[in-house]
Order: C-alpha cells, then sequence, then structure tokens
C-alpha cells in the first residue's frame, strides 16, 4: 500500500497523461474550465479518464484533495 498523498506527478500518471512538471505546465496552460462546467464534464478527458475523477470524487478517495487542486489550476 502506498502511503504517500499524490501529487500532480502521481495523478498525471493516474490519468494515462505526460506527468513531467514541463508537461503538466502545459496541460494546464492548453486547458481551461469555465465556472459552469464541473471538473468531470470537461470536453478534454477520455471516458477512462472521466470515469477515474468521478469514482475518486465520489468515493472521496486519497485523490479528492489533489483533484480538487487540478479543477482549480484549470479555471486559474
Amino acid at each position: 500500500m502506498d502511503i504517500n498523498q499524490p501529487n500532480f506527478q502521481s495523478l498525471f500518471d493516474q490519468l494515462g497523461l505526460p506527468s513531467s512538471e514541463q508537461a503538466i505546465e502545459q496541460f494546464i496552460s492548453q486547458h481551461n474550465i469555465d465556472a459552469q462546467t464541473h471538473l468531470v464534464d470537461a470536453s478534454f478527458w477520455t471516458q477512462a479518464q472521466k470515469h477515474f475523477i468521478k469514482e475518486a470524487l465520489e468515493e472521496d478517495a486519497m485523490w479528492t484533495e489533489i483533484i480538487d487542486q487540478l479543477d482549480a489550476q484549470l479555471r486559474g
């Protein structure tokens, strides 16, 4: 069992996205979500990514905090 708190790199790994610092910054700068769109409904996610995000948020999993941080970054 991994007891480390997830971070952006591990979240991007889990989502199957490039997870270098530069790749994460580029993803965030290229993707924006308006205030009315729920993170899981953003058009840029694959079905598998949507499923992971939705399940993690519903279960209040260890991923929730970092997903919330990504959500905030995508709205910034």
